[in-house]
């Protein structure tokens, strides 16, 4: 437990020594930080870069610090959202000296980020499940189920299976049971049970096997070692920044929205007529997508600005719901003909999202829209729209900070991305506008699975629709059910796929519960739904193993799903390759297989990269060959079908050659098409 002179921070003590006093205690606490940042990143300029941003939002946030909470609990909650966002698109180290603990790395890194979190900071940070509750806005017995889901999520990976055969209403004692805080009378009922059950007696023991695992890895982060001079380098950046901050010495422009007296008497007059309003912004405001909630009453109109180094960000209106916060935005070059537009993922910050944006809701992405005619018009100027968290309040104000914008370049085939520097600061006022639930209950079937809605959504931004899949087959499973629209009062929605379809939602352990975004339904009140479904991604358990004889030669054939594969090659190296075929894909039942590599010694290669080459299929039959440019936005729901896999295996951690032995296919997956309209009441 940390000295309560150590964990002690006053506005006082900031008073008096400033900054000094919040990089003494980081000092202080240098390696239990560390070990979580890496945990995240696994790079050591990326914590450097943590450790900067962190001390900068603890001095920014510190006069709203509620003493409820350790300081050390809310540094960590600080710590856990810029992880987030620095952690994006980062790989797993490939380095010797971390690869016998690699499979658990990889494990760790595919859980949803709840369950990640969850078992970082309990196993890893050390914290009650109590303090991680508190840290994740979730209550205890959340807790319980992420590290649960994770440790089985984790179980599967490492090679125990997906499914647990016990008996499902003692899954929730296992945690308590193996780390010895189970009440007594529920620790007696469990081993009667279990002593009596062998499907429990199983999935116990594989469960304590993948805990214990799991205290390996708490002894590998613990084992870290923070480099030497690592605390200086934050320190020397942190002191070049107040350098420069007093030599530039400058304040911040913010423009807020004026109104003439006049023009509010004429506001006021449409307030009456119900005629002014309407015309007003459907006259003046250029953005059709603002003026389309402006014109229903919802969100507000601003014309907030600011300039640095030549650029004019404006701040044209917001709006804000139960889902996320929209930001219309105006970016302008007034030096050169350059558009820009912001990309919440670099350079943009929050300052006080904390305070007044919702953590437990999912961050959306809108793309730039480059062909719309507000932006084909001026070469200088750009018109976009940003999305951020929902409020968790009815109001507020943002406080958005901007230091960096991307350059749009519509004619360069580089992927490299260009950037403009500069400091953009707005407080911009929302309140959240209602959204309006309505319950589902209908049932149907997609190829023999269940499927239920239940819950549709709509708010002013965007609609939701809730449904579930039910998972409990292990030989035909839905992965991916799309729909092509919801229909409701004769209004058609189509799926915004910017706005993304994710499942880490509460749900039981036999269904996955999935929210997909459609098109805002403004101003509808739904008495009948109708879901067109459009097709489903499904995974097929159809095992074959396949003995690889190099004393044959090569190339080999087998059968498999009723088509034929050619094992092209297996040159045995560092790595050693292996290549399969099949170019016959009409009438072919399966898309991709689901296959291992096994050598000699009956295990899987500890490094396998798999690169394909394949054709697009439309829903019409024709089909996009390599050497053909494929028009992505036109072609109908394509169908990718791997005719060349090639396999690259290595054995890192022992330096030895993988010599293949058997070719072990699980399973494959393919795509069908729908035409099945579901139809839900809601009288």
């Amino acid at each position: 437990m940390i000295p309560t002179k150590v964990d002690s921070i006053s506005t006082t003590t900031i008073r008096e020594k400033g900054l000094e006093s919040i990089v003494d205690w980081f000092d202080q606490h240098e390696k239990s930080f560390y070990t979580l940042c890496w945990s995240y990143l696994m790079n050591q300029q990326h914590i450097e870069e943590l450790f900067y941003q962190s001390i900068k939002k603890v001095q920014k946030e510190l006069p709203r610090y509620k003493k409820e909470t350790s300081v050390e609990t809310w540094v960590t909650s600080i710590f856990i959202s810029i992880c987030r966002e620095l952690s994006h698109n980062r790989k797993l180290p490939d380095s010797e000296e971390n690869q016998p603990r690699q499979d658990l790395f990889k494990a760790l890194d595919r859980l949803k980020l709840s369950e990640k979190e969850a078992i970082l900071l309990t196993y890893v940070k050390g914290l009650s499940k109590e303090e991680v509750a508190h840290l994740l806005q979730v209550s205890v017995i959340k807790i319980k189920e992420l590290l649960f889901s994770g440790i089985q999520s984790i179980r599967k990976e490492l090679g125990y299976g997906s499914t647990f055969n016990g008996c499902k209403e003692y899954h929730k004692d296992y945690i308590d049971y193996l780390e010895r805080t189970l009440d007594r009378s529920k620790k007696i009922d469990l081993e009667i049970h279990i002593y009596h059950c062998q499907g429990c007696q199983k999935d116990l023991a594989t469960f304590q096997d993948v805990m214990l695992t799991m205290l390996d890895l708490t002894e590998t982060f613990q084992d870290l070692h923070v480099p030497s001079g690592f605390m200086e380098n934050v320190k020397a950046k942190l002191a070049e920044e107040e350098k420069q901050r007093k030599q530039k010495n400058k304040k911040r422009k913010r423009k807020g929205l004026i109104f003439a007296s006049l023009f509010a008497l004429l506001m006021g007059i449409g307030y009456f007529t119900g005629v002014f309003t309407n015309l007003y912004y459907s006259w003046k405001e250029e953005d059709q997508q603002l003026s389309a909630f402006l014109q229903q009453g919802l969100g507000e109109r601003l014309n907030l600005e600011a300039e640095s180094n030549g650029v004019k960000i404006k701040i044209r209106g917001a709006i804000a719901d139960d889902v996320q916060t929209i930001v219309f935005y105006e970016i302008e070059d007034t030096n050169k003909d350059n558009q820009y537009v912001i990309n919440y993922d670099n350079g943009v910050n929050v300052e006080n999202e904390y305070d007044i944006m919702s953590r437990e809701a999912y961050q959306r992405y809108d793309p730039p829209n480059l062909e719309s005619d507000v932006n084909t018009q001026e070469k200088n100027v750009y018109r976009g729209k940003i999305s951020l968290l929902p409020l968790s309040k009815d109001n507020g104000t943002i406080k958005l900070q901007i230091t960096k914008i991307q350059k749009l370049d519509r004619n360069s085939t580089d992927q490299k991305m260009e950037y403009e520097t500069g400091e953009w600061n707005f407080e911009i006022p929302v309140t959240k506008e209602p959204s309006v639930e309505y319950a589902l209950d209908e049932k149907t079937e997609v190829e023999g699975i269940p499927v239920r809605f239940d819950k549709l959504t709509i708010a002013p931004t965007t609609t939701l629709l809730q449904y579930s899949i039910n998972n409990s087959q292990s030989k035909k499973r839905i992965e991916t059910l799309n729909i092509d629209y919801l229909e409701v009062n004769n209004k058609k929605a189509k799926p915004n796929f910017d706005g993304g379809s994710y499942s880490d939602i509460p749900q039981d352990m036999n269904w996955t519960t999935i929210q997909t975004n459609f098109e805002p339904l403004l101003g509808e009140k739904p008495k009948e739904v109708n879901v067109k479904l459009g097709s489903i991604y499904l995974s097929f358990e159809d095992k074959k193993n396949i003995e690889l004889d190099a004393s044959r030669g090569y190339p080999q054939t087998f059968d498999y799903a009723g088509s034929t594969i050619s094992i092209e090659k297996v040159e045995v190296g560092k790595p050693t390759i292996v290549a399969i075929s099949n170019h016959e894909i009409e009438n072919r039942s399966y898309e991709s297989l689901q296959l291992r590599i096994v050598d000699e010694s009956e295990m899987e290669a500890s490094s396998m990269e798999m690169n394909t080459e394949g054709v697009f299929v439309d829903k019409n039959g024709a089909v996009y060959d390599n050497d053909t440019t494929v028009p992505y936005d036109e072609i109908k729901q394509p169908r990718y079908f791997f005719t060349v896999l090639n396999m690259k295996l290595d054995n890192e951690s022992t330096g030895e050659k993988v010599i293949p032995k058997r070719l072990e296919i699980f399973g494959y997956n393919t795509t069908k098409y729908l035409e099945d309209v579901v139809k839900i009441s809601l009288q």
